[in-house]
């Protein structure tokens, strides 16, 4: 069981886990044994939320495929167990992500003071590219 939080799990028969060789400069180790990890979880097959199954649908993530599918890799201890619980780790990570509620950006206008120095920015430059041009002859 994968605990999300106080009311949310997931049963681990939901999650799989599937061992794969690692990539990079490692020696020996890295030819011979399988310790990268790449995880799926489907979100539309999952006993999640309906809320939470919407929300991570709508995720922009690069790590969720558009048939809604998490997909995780983890490669970065040398144990195929250190990077199982990684991956568990970043999945837990990626639901709680959608379970907080953001606050809607409320508009502002710009104060006196940022318009008045963004004004002042502008004149030093023009001046600056002022006395960067030729000088003109007077006749």
């Amino acid at each position: 069981m994968l605990q999300v939080s106080s009311r949310v799990s997931i049963p681990l028969r939901e999650i799989q886990l599937q061992a794969i060789r690692s990539q990079g400069a490692g020696g020996q180790n890295v030819n011979k044994v399988s310790t990268a990890v790449h995880l799926f979880f489907d979100i539309r097959a999952s006993s999640l939320p309906e809320v939470y199954k919407e929300r991570l649908l709508k995720m922009k993530d690069r790590r969720i495929s558009l048939a809604g599918t998490v997909i995780i890799k983890s490669q970065e201890a040398r144990s195929q167990e250190a990077n199982r619980e990684k991956a568990l780790e970043r999945l837990m990570e990626l639901i709680l992500e959608v379970t907080q509620m953001r606050k809607s950006r409320r508009a502002t206008a710009p104060t006196r003071g940022s318009k008045e120095r963004r004004l002042q920015a502008k004149g030093t430059r023009s001046k600056t590219k002022t006395f960067r041009r030729r000088p003109e002859m007077d006749d």
